[in-house]
């Protein structure tokens, strides 16, 4: 049987009608905006890039392109610096990076000259690519910023806005994955700090995981044990080709193709043995989609505010079950399924290669759907947002 192959039992529970944990602290917030892409935007999104825009005080924008986490940063920032142009920016590259041929990174980023451009700047964007460089290239080696990493802070500080994609989404919590495993293999082997876990620059606030490419890939099981070991209580992750708008107020809205999960392990219990965790409380947010940080609300794009699901005339009903939780948007897929449904609960299991490391361990998702769990759909019938 399957469930012999099963040592670690995972529940998470979409407790839609159950309060979110205490509120974070108040803190003094920058007053600037974070738009953090999950990896992948097309030059056709435009929703995400005039917002970028926007947020950077219209067209004529002053943005400060980094390229530092690419491998070929020239490249890659003169391709950001037209795109951004293309929608009414006026942007421009900021040679720090430790891949740029024929420049000290260390001495550009302490450059006066450059910081000042910086701090001036209406907005910054970070591209994709190895996150880990471009905290090598904006941080000294003992960690103290350097005065382009303070410039960037003062320019957000004071209203300015804050883009990374991929590699640049990750930077945005204090926490980022640096050099993972796969997310089965996180799963199994956990995350050491230093290794699979390192500081990131933390522009969202110390109170916040934030994850890339999540749907896609499957990351969102990632998330948890990199979580449970910083003891983070709220993460974001973010899918390709979609944003998520921070605003100073810490609202968060949902812009793009696909959505964000909101990961909530105020209640979480973790048990002794193999990685092994329940009561993770799961939304998903989608395409217009708003969720506070502070409040902990979420609230449905108006294409769904007059579509919340009715529990008593359910789609599905049948027994829900995938064998390939970590699939392409298959969480998703297996929550909507779930919260439409008159199943109490849905199971997705994952399992690695026979050859792999700990071949006879897998992992089963048990989402449990509670009479307080709020549906909304789209008046086209095609998605649905599912709330804590």
């Amino acid at each position: 049987m399957v469930r012999s192959a099963l040592r670690l039992f995972l529940a998470v529970l979409l407790l839609a009608g159950a309060p979110w944990c205490a509120a974070a602290d108040a803190v003094v917030q920058p007053k600037g905006s974070l738009v953090i892409i999950g990896g992948n935007l097309r030059p056709s999104n435009g929703p995400v890039w005039e917002r970028i825009i926007q947020l950077a005080g219209g067209k004529g924008a002053r943005i400060a392109v980094f390229a530092s986490a690419s491998g070929t940063p020239e490249r890659s920032g003169k391709s950001l610096v037209e795109r951004l142009n293309s929608y009414g920016a006026k942007a421009f590259f900021v040679p720090v990076a430790v891949k740029l041929s024929g420049s000290n990174y260390q001495t550009a980023a302490d450059d006066r000259g450059l910081a000042e451009a910086v701090r001036n700047a209406n907005g910054a964007f970070f591209a994709g690519g190895d996150q880990s460089r471009i905290t090598r290239a904006l941080r000294h080696e003992d960690g103290s910023n350097t005065r382009v990493l303070d410039a960037l802070w003062d320019m957000y500080r004071r209203g300015g806005v804050i883009a990374g994609s991929s590699a640049g989404a990750a930077i945005m919590s204090s926490t980022m994955f640096g050099r993972p495993r796969t997310v089965l293999a996180t799963l199994k082997l956990g995350v050491e700090e230093g290794e699979e876990i390192t500081d990131g620059l933390g522009f969202v606030g110390d109170d916040v995981f934030v994850d890339q490419h999540l749907l896609v890939r499957g990351r969102f099981a990632r998330m948890l044990p990199a979580m449970l070991k910083k003891g983070y209580k709220l993460g974001l992750g973010i899918d390709e080709d979609t944003a998520m708008v921070v605003l100073p107020n810490r609202d968060v809205e949902v812009i793009g193709y696909k959505g964000a999960l909101v990961l909530d392990l105020s209640n979480a219990v973790v048990h002794e043995g193999a990685f092994n965790v329940t009561n993770v409380r799961v939304s998903y947010l989608d395409n217009g989609d708003h969720f506070n940080i502070v409040t902990r609300e979420c609230t449905p794009s108006d294409d769904k505010a007059d579509n919340k699901l009715d529990p008593s005339r359910p789609y599905y009903r049948e027994p829900l079950f995938t064998a390939d939780i970590l699939g392409n948007s298959t969480v998703v897929d297996l929550m909507s399924k779930l919260i439409d449904s008159d199943q109490p609960d849905a199971i997705g299991i994952t399992l690695g290669s026979p050859n792999g490391v700990q071949p006879d361990l897998g992992f089963e998702f048990r989402f449990t759907r509670t009479d307080d769990s709020v549906g909304y759909q789209s008046s086209s019938m095609e998605s649905y947002s599912i709330y804590n």
